[in-house]
């Protein structure tokens, strides 16, 4: 097994913006991207890509604004989605298995919207093509309540957010986005305020100019109502081939909360 933590050249046609989008790969055998979700990163898909990488060649992305990858004011699914299509370009990888998670969900649908015939088979994580309500809304809100520079320790950062966010969780995963800057300074790895400002785009519903026939798989947790049972049909309408299925008992993170079942799904649906 082989991996490989590279950086990205892209450029922003019209302005002319050249950034570098981190990633990673892992294994050898058909392109499988994977799309991380907000406030997370490419480190949150790790351990899946090892299991993977025995049959594909994995490809874990920082999406802009998150991870390693720059900073950028621009930030929507349509850009993202440009950043993916760029990225593939750039590896000469013309179609690829896409599976995104959450906010990468809505990246992977944009893309499947704007570049279909570059999807072999896609995979929406506990994400539908609606809008949404603002549930981060208080996640903000704690997170730009909390001055780091005065701030010395994780666990200092963890008291502060407890105010705002009840859930142990919640509040380990925002953690795994601190890390320190070249002063050893705590910093957030995401950039919160462009997420700050930009958030009501990430709400906004993916509108397909014509329905995606690629196979594509719904995976959702038996206990999140971010895909429910009434939004099928909904989504039927924007993928000819969808299909459906609910991991009981698993949450948001399903892909966390019952990795073995979540990969042997994944597996089946991919190897079909």
């Amino acid at each position: 097994m082989r991996m490989n933590d590279r950086f990205f050249t892209f450029a922003n046609s019209k302005l002319k913006i050249t950034m570098q989008l981190n990633y990673k790969t892992y294994g050898k055998g058909p392109a499988l991207i994977i799309l991380h979700g907000l406030f997370g990163s490419l480190d949150n898909w790790v351990s899946h890509a090892r299991s993977l990488s025995d049959t594909y060649s994995v490809y874990l992305l920082d999406q802009r604004n998150h991870g390693k990858s720059p900073h950028a004011s621009e930030w929507n699914y349509e850009v993202m989605a440009e950043d993916l299509m760029d990225f593939m370009d750039e590896q000469g990888i013309y179609t690829a298995h896409i599976l995104g998670h959450s906010m990468g969900g809505k990246t992977a649908m944009k893309f499947a919207d704007d570049y279909p015939e570059r999807i072999d088979r896609l995979v929406v994580v506990d994400m539908a093509p609606k809008a949404y309500p603002p549930y981060h809304t208080h996640i903000l809100k704690a997170l730009m309540g909390i001055d780091l520079s005065v701030l010395n320790a994780r666990k200092e950062v963890d008291q502060q957010l407890q105010a705002g966010i009840e859930e142990v969780s919640i509040r380990q995963f925002l953690l795994k986005g601190l890390g320190r800057d070249d002063h050893r300074k705590l910093k957030w790895k995401f950039n919160l305020q462009v997420i700050y400002n930009n958030y009501h785009r990430m709400l906004e519903a993916i509108v397909f100019q014509e329905p995606f026939h690629a196979p594509t798989l719904f995976v959702s947790g038996g206990e999140s109502a971010y895909v429910l049972k009434e939004d099928h049909a909904r989504i039927k309408e924007s993928f000819s081939r969808a299909e459906f299925i609910s991991i009981p008992g698993a949450g948001h993170w399903l892909h966390a909360e019952a990795p073995a079942k979540f990969l042997e799904i994944i597996r089946n649906f991919l190897s079909d």
